[in-house]
């Protein structure tokens, strides 16, 4: 971990402590255009979602009403029953969005491979910057919101499975994420600004509880309509 990771992650509560736990569970309520735009309005709309902090995974239990929850384990996604019974899974699940654009809809394995990645990718931020083989660097300053932010760029190694290997984190003066740049490699490498912001501090660590994704501009701005997608995460622990 260079002296960059070092910093922010030692401004989230630092790695020790990240470290004494495997889990991050919330209660999430979501919205934006992309659900319905992907044909999946309403299915985790409310819902918990459980991180591994270890490794790749999570869950979001219920899963609407198409499951009891379903478990994204990076290369695999599932959806169970009640009875702990896999109904549904797809092994390599990446592969089956090529040819998508931003308009092309969704089935009920690629919203649980979507969310379960992204959901995964978020929670771990930035304290994935220390895995093996992801690699950042500064990437100069930004103005916005009345500060200055550091900008950093980041890239993931092939053997984490992120719906966009090269992205880009924002920090503010006390080393907090502020946004997050990426294009989402499969939805048509669509350019997102994923702005994060009403922090509380669970366990010693610093967790964004709120999240607000917009369309992002050539130029690196953002443009305020539509919105793409709306996180709210509260009750969250760490186990």
């Amino acid at each position: 971990m260079n002296s960059i990771a070092q910093s922010i992650i030692d401004g989230h509560g630092g790695l020790a402590q990240w470290r004494k736990f495997t889990k991050v569970q919330a209660d999430l309520v979501q919205g934006g255009a992309l659900w319905a735009l992907k044909g999946q309005s309403g299915v985790l709309d409310r819902t918990t979602v459980t991180v591994a902090t270890d490794r790749q995974w999570a869950s979001h239990a219920p899963f609407g009403t198409l499951a009891v929850k379903s478990e994204f384990a990076g290369d695999r996604i599932s959806l169970i029953d009640l009875a702990g019974k896999v109904t549904q899974s797809l092994e390599k699940p990446r592969g089956s969005f090529d040819g998508h654009t931003l308009e092309t809809s969704w089935d009920a394995l690629q919203l649980a491979f979507f969310a379960g990645c992204a959901m995964w990718t978020y929670l771990n931020t930035p304290f994935v910057l220390a895995w093996d083989g992801v690699e950042c660097q500064e990437a100069g300053e930004w103005t916005e919101q009345g500060e200055t932010w550091r900008k950093i760029l980041v890239r993931y190694p092939a053997s984490l499975e992120v719906f966009s290997k090269a992205q880009a984190i924002y920090v503010g003066p006390d080393n907090l994420v502020r946004r997050l740049d990426y294009d989402v490699e499969i939805a048509g490498n669509t350019p997102g600004a994923h702005y994060v912001s009403d922090y509380t501090t669970v366990s010693g660590i610093r967790i964004p509880t709120r999240r607000r994704i917009y369309p992002r501009l050539p130029d690196g701005h953002s443009v305020a309509q539509p919105l793409v997608v709306s996180i709210d995460l509260s009750a969250i622990a760490l186990t």
